[in-house]
Order: structure tokens, then C-alpha cells, then sequence
């Protein structure tokens, strides 16, 4: 992933529409994974509508400070 918000909010722009795996930090060594579609991108946050199969379908946002202190890992289409 690059290395300052901007540069991430625009390699995020490039890929909306993908699936995406995303995994997040959800407390004391333990790890939330979601599969999902990125779908939107504003200038804090991003969109991931998820499809995890539990039920009706549901989103969640993130902002790009996650990814940049590492707080998720996103891997899009066949690299998760």
C-alpha cells in the first residue's frame, strides 16, 4: 500500500467495484476478516458492501488512517 492518504485514496479510486478481503484488528489479538466490494470512496472514508453469507447484505467504512497505521490489510480479487 502507498505510504500517505492521498496516494491511498487514489489507489482506491482505481479499484472500486472489486472484491476485497479485509482484515481488521477487533481487540486483544484478535483479527475480524470480512469479503466485500469496495463501492464508494469520500475524502475521509471508504465503502466495503459485504457479502460474508450472514443474512442481509451489510456495510461497513473505514478510514484511510487505518491503512495507514495498519489497523487493516485489504487484498483485493485473487491476492486474498
Amino acid at each position: 500500500m502507498p505510504e500517505s492518504i492521498v496516494e491511498i485514496k487514489k489507489e482506491l479510486d482505481d479499484r472500486i467495484g472489486e472484491p476485497v478481503l479485509i482484515k481488521a484488528q477487533a481487540g486483544r489479538k484478535r483479527v475480524a476478516t470480512h469479503h466485500g466490494v469496495l463501492s464508494k470512496t469520500y475524502p475521509a472514508i471508504f465503502v466495503v458492501h459485504l457479502n460474508d453469507g450472514k443474512g442481509a447484505p451489510d456495510r461497513i467504512s473505514y478510514s484511510y488512517t487505518d491503512l495507514l497505521t495498519h489497523n487493516i490489510s485489504l487484498a483485493f480479487g485473487e491476492e486474498g
